[in-house]
This record gives C-alpha cells, sequence and structure tokens, in this order.
C-alpha cells in the first residue's frame, strides 16, 4: 500500500527545512519536496540568521540537510509539486517528475518568485551589489552612496528606511515617481536627490555597480543599490486548493500557526508573510510544526475517546 506521510511539506527554504525539524523531532512522518531553486540563490551571504550570518545559501541548506538526516522520518525529495487535491487527512501531492504522494496535513513554504528583472544591468549584480533588504545587506553598504530604485508609497518607505545605514542616498524612480508635492519637500529637507527620468543602464565590472545611466542623459555614481523588486507567489498550489491571498500573492492565514481557512492546510515563510527574512521564515515555519503536531495529537486523542 502506498505510503501515507503525516505531513507533507512543499518547498524547502528556511520555513519549510525548520518546521521539518521540529516535526521530525515530534517524531512525526515527513515528506518535503522542494525543487532546488530558491530565491536567495543569488546571492553571495545570508544575514541575520543568528549563529549563520554570512552564510552562503548552499551551505545553509547543506548543513540543514545533514541535520535533518538525523532524522528518520523526515524524507527530502528534490521535486517539484505540481498539484494538490483531497481534503484533511487525505491529501495528495503530484509531482512534477509523475510521483503521487499521500499526506494527512500540508504546509506551503512556497515563498515568493522574482519576476525577471525589467532594468538593463540590473540582473548582473543582483545578489553582488544590488540588494532588496536593508535589514539583510546595508552592514555591507553601510556609509557608501547608494542608490534607491523604488518609486509611490514604496520609495519613501525605503528612503527612510536606509537613513539608517548612509546618508547618501540618491532616488531613482525610473519613470514618474508617483509623490506629491509634501513627499518631494520631506525627501528635500533629508538631502535626498530624486531623479525621475528612466534608467537606460546600470552599468558594473565583476558585479560591482558603478554607476545608473538615466534616459536623459544623467550619470548616478554609486557603489551599492536597494531597489523595490517585482514578486509572484512561489507556487500557485496554495490557490488551487482553496487558500485565499492577497493581491500581492501572500497566502493568508489566521493564526500564528499558519492555519489557513482550508482545514488541514498551513503556510509558512515568505509565502505567508510580505516581511522577508530568513529568519523570520524559520520561526514562521516552526511555529506553523508545532500548529500541525498538536492537530495531529488532537485527532488521536479524540479517536479514542
Amino acid at each position: 500500500m502506498m505510503k501515507i506521510y503525516d505531513v507533507g511539506i512543499i518547498g524547502g527554504g528556511p520555513a519549510g527545512l525548520s518546521a521539518a525539524l521540529v516535526l521530525g523531532r515530534a517524531r512525526r512522518s515527513v515528506l518535503l519536496l522542494d525543487e532546488g531553486k530558491p530565491r536567495n540563490r543569488v546571492t553571495r551571504e545570508a544575514h541575520g540568521f543568528l549563529t549563520r550570518d554570512g552564510i552562503a545559501p548552499a551551505e545553509f541548506r547543506r548543513i540543514a540537510a545533514e541535520q535533518l538526516g538525523r532524522y528518520p522520518s523526515i524524507e527530502l525529495v528534490e521535486e517539484r509539486a505540481e498539484g494538490v487535491s483531497g481534503d484533511d487527512g487525505r491529501f495528495e501531492i503530484t509531482s512534477a517528475q509523475g510521483n503521487v504522494y499521500r499526506v494527512r496535513k500540508l504546509l506551503f513554504a512556497t515563498g515568493k518568485r522574482d519576476l525577471p528583472l525589467e532594468i538593463s544591468g540590473l540582473s548582473e549584480i543582483y545578489g553582488k551589489s544590488a540588494f532588496v533588504c536593508p535589514f539583510c545587506d546595508g552592514w555591507e553598504l553601510r556609509d557608501k552612496p547608494l542608490v534607491l530604485i523604488a518609486a509611490g508609497e514604496r520609495a519613501l518607505h525605503m528612503a527612510k528606511l536606509l537613513t539608517g545605514w548612509t546618508d547618501q542616498t540618491i532616488l531613482c524612480s525610473n519613470g514618474p515617481s508617483g509623490l506629491n508635492a509634501t513627499e518631494r519637500d520631506e525627501l528635500g529637507r533629508h538631502r535626498i536627490p530624486l531623479w525621475e527620468a528612466p534608467i537606460r543602464q546600470i552599468e558594473s565590472a565583476g558585479g560591482q555597480v558603478e554607476r545608473v545611466l538615466l534616459e536623459d542623459g544623467t550619470s548616478v555614481s554609486c557603489e551599492g543599490i536597494f531597489f523595490a523588486p517585482k514578486l509572484e507567489p512561489g507556487s500557485e498550489l496554495p490557490r488551487s486548493i482553496g487558500c485565499e491571498m492577497t493581491e500581492a500573492g501572500t497566502v493568508i492565514v489566521s493564526d500564528d500557526f499558519g492555519r489557513t481557512r482550508v482545514p488541514g492546510v498551513f503556510s509558512a515563510g515568505d509565502a505567508a508573510t510580505e516581511m522577508h527574512q530568513a529568519i523570520r521564515a524559520a520561526s514562521m515555519g516552526s511555529a506553523a510544526a508545532a500548529g500541525i503536531h498538536m492537530e495531529l495529537v488532537n485527532e488521536a486523542w479524540n479517536r479514542l475517546a
């Protein structure tokens, strides 16, 4: 007969790996499916994760797999989940390779995915000298001249945020900024120049940005870039089984344990939040694992009542 796992985890980032660890230690049978293409594979180092600050993402995953290997009830499978069906206690996961797995509970830790970078030259420096999160990479660019590529509310928010790391920020909105007169004056009072001309090209050497060239001929020298990424859900599988999602593609959860409104289905990590930090994702995965374990415990308890 086909094996039935207690929990199926889709996604092998910090959230999925952390959940697998907690569940394995709780003696749960766990299937973790991941296609091996993490979003942070473009960066050289991951930061802000206590005891692992500055670790290469691939090394982080290697250590995680090694530690999970100590628990015989955890099975890691490098396959892409392509379909999910069923309901609480009787879910099926179908992989792109055609394999079918049966699980009692589902955890979506599928993260987010970057849309193609439309600015010429940005992909060459993404993860090297261009980043999206100052908390993750601001320390390495402290006190340096930076370009912020953003528009609208996100532009003002990120401009304020970056003042914690440098007082040399130039805002390039790559077209109309969407800022009103009051917001423009606010930038001016804090000596943050605003350039609204479209960006023609980002010039770099060996992954290190040198300047941002605008369509109006302006050349903006800098040593680092932060930009507002355009994201999409890492997977549409949560939606396919009935999970509610925000316009930004974030799975809506109803409590701190990552429960969705679909019985037996949980979500954690970047898939379920717009605050994208590895350590936060790991904590969400740990909490979701605890919630899943308690659901399984209560179900078994009540069957014997």
